[in-house]
C-alpha cells in the first residue's frame, strides 16, 4: 500500500511566526475618540430617542487606514477590528484628549507585564503558575487571543478536559481570535487539538475560522486532516477538493486527495508529518 508523506518540502503553509512584529505594530496610534449615535425605544406616543456614546481605541496604518477597536471596561482595546474609511473617521469619531494616556496605558501594561510573565513561566514549564498569569490577564481582557489560546494549550498539555472544554467555549465565541493578524495563534491551537487526537475540537475550531475566511485553502486543508484522522473521508475529500479549487498547485491537497482516494484511510505515518502552510 503506497504511503503519503506531507512534508515540510511544500512550504510553510499552516503556521506563521512574528518574527516581524504583530501586524499592528508598525500602525500609528491616534488615540481613543467616542462614538456617538441616535438610538430609539418604543414604538408611537411612547417613542423615545436617545444617543448612544461609545470609545474606541484607532490605528493608522502606512496605507492611510483607519483601524478601530472597541474598549472594554477596562478601557483597554478588546474584540474584533473594524476598518472604516477616513471620511467616516472624520465625520463621526470625536477625540477624548488625555483619555488614551491617562485610562488605557496604565491597564495595557499590567496586561503586557502579566502576559510577559506568563510566557517566561511557560519557557520554565511552570503549567501551573503560566496558568494562573493567564487567567488574570483574562480578568483584565477577556477577550485577549493569546491568554484564551495559551490557556486552551495548557489545559491541552495537562489532560484536563473540563477546563478545556470551557477553554473552548470560550474561544469560539471569540470573533477577534479568527482575524487574520492572529493567524498563528489559532494555526497552532489548532495542530495541537489535532495531534493529540482531539478530532471533534479540532473540527470544530478549523469550522470556526473558516466561517470567518472559507477562500483560505489552508483552512481546508488543516480541517481535512480532522476530519481525515477522526474517519470522516467524504467530508475530508470535499475540504481538499475546495482547497485545489482556490489553490490548483496545492501539491500537498492533491497528494492526500489522492491518497483517500485510493486508500480511503490515513496511514499512521502522515499522522505525524506537518504541512507548514505559508
Amino acid at each position: 500500500m503506497d504511503t503519503i508523506v506531507v512534508t515540510n518540502s511544500v512550504a510553510h503553509q499552516e503556521q506563521e511566526t512574528e518574527a516581524e512584529g504583530h501586524p499592528l505594530a508598525q500602525c500609528r496610534i491616534l488615540g481613543v475618540y467616542s462614538l456617538v449615535k441616535t438610538a430609539g425605544t418604543g414604538h408611537g406616543a411612547t417613542a423615545r430617542t436617545y444617543e448612544q456614546k461609545t470609545s474606541w481605541f484607532v490605528r493608522l496604518t502606512d496605507d492611510d487606514e483607519y483601524i478601530v477597536q472597541a474598549l472594554n471596561a477596562n478601557s483597554i482595546p478588546s474584540g474584533p477590528l473594524a476598518s472604516i474609511s477616513k471620511g467616516e473617521f472624520i465625520r463621526n469619531y470625536k477625540p477624548e484628549p488625555g483619555y488614551y494616556e491617562k485610562r488605557c496605558l496604565p491597564f495595557i501594561e499590567s496586561l503586557k507585564k502579566k502576559l510577559t510573565q506568563a510566557d517566561k513561566l511557560l519557557a520554565e514549564e511552570d503549567l501551573d503558575g503560566a496558568e494562573k498569569e493567564f487567567c488574570k490577564a483574562l480578568l483584565l481582557d477577556e477577550k485577549n487571543p493569546k491568554a484564551n489560546i495559551e490557556l486552551g494549550k495548557i489545559h491541552l498539555q495537562k489532560g484536563d478536559g473540563k477546563k478545556l472544554a470551557a477553554a473552548m467555549r470560550r474561544i469560539l465565541s471569540n470573533d477577534a481570535l479568527f482575524q487574520e493578524h492572529e493567524r498563528h495563534l489559532f494555526n497552532e491551537f489548532g495542530i495541537s487539538l489535532r495531534k493529540e487526537k482531539h478530532f471533534a475540537e479540532a473540527v470544530s475550531f478549523y469550522g470556526k475560522a473558516l466561517e470567518h475566511n472559507n477562500a483560505d485553502e489552508h483552512l481546508h486543508f488543516n480541517i481535512a486532516r480532522a476530519l481525515a484522522e477522526s474517519g470522516h473521508i467524504d467530508t475530508a475529500c470535499h475540504h481538499l477538493e475546495t482547497a485545489l479549487a482556490l489553490q490548483p498547485g496545492f501539491e500537498a491537497a492533491r497528494r492526500f486527495l489522492d491518497y483517500l482516494g485510493k486508500n480511503g484511510s490515513v496511514p499512521a505515518g502522515a499522522a505525524a508529518s506537518e504541512v507548514q502552510p505559508q
